[in-house]
């Protein structure tokens, strides 16, 4: 068996700490060896909490660390680019939160910069590698559903702390940015094209200037997706895929529970809408940041292309960027 991978982590943000770390510590093929923070104390902090080697109170000392192979990047979106590159300078592979970046242009300077440095980058959309998303495209591609129409997606939770990262505009905050690129990628995904069209409607918050309730409709020739996407509405979470003969409904498509089975309702036939024939399909636990870092790491020792690509990223932010020049009139 290959050594397992060892990683740094750039930064110690809350979804680092309580979830994605703990999940990459499980994972055969990794381990976490040194974590940064710009605050030393809180670098040790963590690392003593999550049993993590080596701490700094910078992200360029994690960088010069001979022994770091790849990073895991948390940090707000709009350090994404900056240290992404850094890291691939430094010669490690990048793992990075999503979005990838700010916009199209940063993002190709990301993907660029990896390119001539010989590393790998992904964007960590970690949903799309969970059983429960690989059964969802192998049911769509199979037809069980017919053809695959229209989508229809809602993702939101409520936030108004005015110090929190997700609601200050310089920091790439706001609900298209956070939540609602998921809603993209499973569109682009599920229908395997990009839209060739985009349509959208922005509410700013009046003090933050992020987007608090944003919706759009993409078209892929004819076959449409919808999505509704908010920081400042009840926590909510919903993909319903409808195709000519039947539909998907997947109960909690994008922060999958590490620790309880998750489930799609395969609706066909019967006598819809009062007695549809519903199939419920459960699938046992899985931790997606786990079946993440465990991918990603498989890429870097066998030296295979990452599980999502970073023509993905460009799609995605390519619709971001027209949804907010469209709500901007």
């Amino acid at each position: 068996m290959d050594a397992p991978v060892r990683w740094g982590v750039l930064g110690c943000a809350n979804i680092a700490l309580t979830k994605v770390l703990p999940a990459m510590q499980r994972a055969p093929s990794c381990d976490v060896v040194a974590i940064a923070s710009r605050d030393g104390d809180r670098a040790r902090e963590a690392a003593d909490t999550l049993g993590i080697a080596r701490s700094y109170g910078s992200y360029e000392e994690l960088l010069d660390d001979s022994e770091v192979e790849a990073v895991y990047i948390p940090l707000p979106n709009h350090l994404h680019a900056e240290w992404t590159l850094a890291a691939a300078a430094a010669g490690k592979h990048v793992l990075c939160e999503k979005p990838l970046a700010m916009s199209v242009a940063e993002a190709e300077r990301m993907i660029e910069g990896c390119e001539k440095a010989g590393v790998l980058l992904m964007e960590a959309f970690m949903y799309r590698l969970h059983p429960l998303w690989q059964k969802a495209r192998e049911l769509v591609a199979a037809g069980t559903i017919g053809e695959l129409r229209a989508i229809q997606m809602f993702f939101s939770y409520r936030n108004v702390d005015p110090v929190n990262i997700r609601n200050i505009a310089a920091y790439g905050g706001g609900a298209l940015m956070d939540i609602g690129c998921y809603a993209i990628d499973v569109a682009r995904m599920m229908f395997a094209a990009e839209p060739t069209s985009v349509s959208g409607l922005v509410q700013r918050d009046a003090t933050f200037g992020t987007d608090v309730l944003t919706s759009a409709m993409l078209d892929f020739n004819g076959r449409h997706a919808t999505f509704t996407c908010s920081t400042q509405t009840v926590e909510e979470q919903r993909v319903h895929l409808v195709g000519t003969e039947g539909r998907l409904l997947v109960e909690i498509p994008f922060n999958i529970p590490p620790d309880r089975s998750t489930e799609v309702f395969l609706t066909s036939g019967g006598d819809p809408p009062v007695a549809p024939n519903t199939e419920t399909i459960t699938f046992d636990t899985a931790d997606p940041y786990t079946v993440q870092a465990e991918r990603f790491a498989r890429a870097v020792l066998k030296g295979e292309p990452v599980p999502i690509a970073v023509d993905d990223s460009i799609g995605n932010m390519k619709a971001i960027d027209e949804i907010f020049r469209l709500g901007r009139g």
